[in-house]
């Protein structure tokens, strides 16, 4: 299963989550992001219908891969502030 990790950290002046090296807005409050964030990691479970994607790989090679739209992440939210 994969694992997404929202980390809340102090971001231009106010508060943001971020996934990896990606902010989101950014918030007048630690509360605000916090609250995003929740609202963000509770759309990443819900389910949708299964889906054929394609996307192209690291090597740059197509591929096209049937996706169950239950299959839904394991969703994180650490305080990186501290």
């Amino acid at each position: 299963m994969t694992k997404i990790v929202y980390e809340i950290v102090e971001h231009n002046g106010g508060w943001a989550y971020k996934l990896d090296d990606v902010f989101s807005e950014t918030f007048d409050t630690k509360e605000q992001a916090t609250a995003a964030a929740d609202d963000v990691a509770a759309r990443q479970q819900v389910s949708g219908g299964d889906e054929t994607i394609q996307y192209q790989d690291e090597d740059g090679i197509w591929r096209v891969e049937d996706e169950a739209g239950d299959d839904r992440p394991d969703v994180e939210i650490r305080d990186g502030s501290k």
